[in-house]
């Protein structure tokens, strides 16, 4: 392996766990679609990242139309794989996440019980890239289903179709519960969470003004990543990817994620489900990383990565990482489908 071989893979590879953090639930919250780097031999190593200023709405559709367009009196500059990267008119991020955060707020609160479990059910798809070769593959989407404790004091569970966990029963300090039939993974206990292992009941004490919550991720993050832009936009987008928060929350995390330097609007995004939406986007060493929005609700739809600049992962335009959010809810028990479909 070169040396730019060994750079790629440092950039793709998560921090250091912290203490707090086990290896699953590392993966979990910091491998969701992202590719997956395949060598000639076995083992693999999972990328960590992916990666969501307050302002008047404007006045009607044709208004936002007009914004993610570029004004209507040219085009817009044409981003690689899809859609327009607007630059120009930073403003359209801000209405963006402006609009999907009076959305959220808008959201009933769940208000979850302690001993309940936060459920998320996406399509997800990964790519994988041989480095040997240089051949990018991207896999067919496929079912991810996630159940976690909300108060971080009882074990989670991963199902993820085509995947086997194996029948690890053993943990530092005590034993997993027995192996499930479903082939579901068990995931530790929360003993202390925080912005990297976040719980229901940490996500709900976070501050809600914009500022404050966004001056607590940057000084949290400090020294990880490549920027602390990107590293900002990154924890939010892990935040919000699969857990559940109070609505004053959520709409808090869209607000502070608008004030992020760099991040544009892309008006044409694809999630793993097929549902095309407008985007806000943030770029980072090559790869554009897409939060998907509905055009007309601003519900958030789900992610995509893009690769903008050529690299060991593949040219520009191709798609490294898809999801889609099919369901949020809360459920009693883990490993429990819930009869009501929400998002």
């Amino acid at each position: 392996m070169n040396e730019h071989e060994r750079a790629e893979l440092a950039r793709l590879l998560p921090p250091p766990a912290r203490p707090e953090l086990s290896s699953d639930r590392h993966r979990l919250l910091r491998g969701h679609l992202m590719s997956e780097i395949r060598e000639t031999k076995p083992a693999r190593g999972r990328r960590g990242k992916l990666g969501w200023v307050a302002v008047p709405a404007l006045a009607g559709g044709l208004a936002l139309a007009m914004v993610l367009s570029g004004g209507g009196d040219g085009a817009a500059p044409k981003a690689p794989g899809g859609g327009s990267t607007l630059n120009a008119a930073p403003v359209a991020a801000v209405q963006l996440l402006t609009q999907a955060a009076d959305t959220a707020a808008g959201k009933p609160d769940p208000k979850p019980g302690k001993n309940q479990f936060v459920y998320v059910d996406s399509l997800v798809s990964f790519a994988d890239t041989n480095l040997a070769t240089g051949e990018t593959t991207v896999d067919k989407p496929h079912r991810r289903q996630i159940w976690l404790s909300v108060d971080g004091g009882q074990w989670g569970v991963l199902k993820e179709e085509g995947k086997s966990y194996g029948a690890d029963t053993r943990k530092e300090g005590g034993t997993r519960p027995t192996p499930r039939p479903d082939g579901g993974l068990w995931l530790d206990p929360i003993g202390r969470p925080g912005l990297g292992a976040p719980t229901y009941q940490y996500l709900a004490a976070l501050p809600t003004d914009p500022d404050a919550l966004l001056k607590k991720i940057y000084a949290e993050t400090k020294g990880q990543g490549h920027t602390p832009d990107q590293e900002a936009f990154t924890t939010i987008g892990d935040l919000l990817r699969e857990q559940l928060a109070p609505p004053a929350v959520s709409a808090a995390l869209y607000r502070a994620a608008a004030k992020i330097p760099g991040v544009t609007a892309v008006d044409d995004s694809v999630d793993a489900s097929g549902r095309h939406g407008v985007a806000v986007a943030h770029v980072d060493s090559g790869t554009r990383t897409e939060w998907i929005f509905d055009p007309k609700t601003h519900d958030f739809l789900g992610e995509r990565e893009v690769i903008v600049e050529p690299g060991d992962l593949g040219k520009p335009g191709t798609v490294i990482g898809h999801s889609a959010v099919l369901n949020r809810t809360v459920t009693d028990q883990p490993g429990e489908e819930p009869k009501q479909q929400n998002a």
